[in-house]
């Protein structure tokens, strides 16, 4: 694969993160991480924070009894949002990222 396909799909990977959740970041990284090590990287990362906030909104839902859940959610959708654009604006740019706060459980 060619680095502006890398970075091409890169982006995409964390763009459809703040649409479908971890799906795009898993069937991504399935599918191209032998296709070349910045595209695995993107992939692995964006996968790793998906998770991550599919863990946070878990943890928003039970708190929703507590009345504190609402904000958890609203925290949790607006940092997908913000960190997710940075991301694919470093990966198009041809740049690694690591998103703060997310757990590595795919290296």
């Amino acid at each position: 694969m060619n680095p502006a396909d890398e970075r091409l799909w890169a982006t995409l990977v964390h763009i459809g993160g703040i649409f479908f959740s971890f799906i795009p970041a898993l069937v991504g990284y399935l599918v191209l991480k032998d296709r070349g090590p910045f595209v695995r990287e993107h992939t692995a990362t964006a996968l790793n924070f998906q998770i991550t906030l599919a863990i946070a909104y878990a943890v928003g839902w039970v708190l929703i009894v507590v009345g504190i859940g609402l904000l958890i959610l609203l925290a949790v959708w607006v940092v997908n949002i913000v960190f997710s654009i940075i991301a694919a604006v470093k990966a198009n740019a041809g740049q690694p990222y690591v998103y703060p706060l997310a757990i590595k459980f795919v290296s």
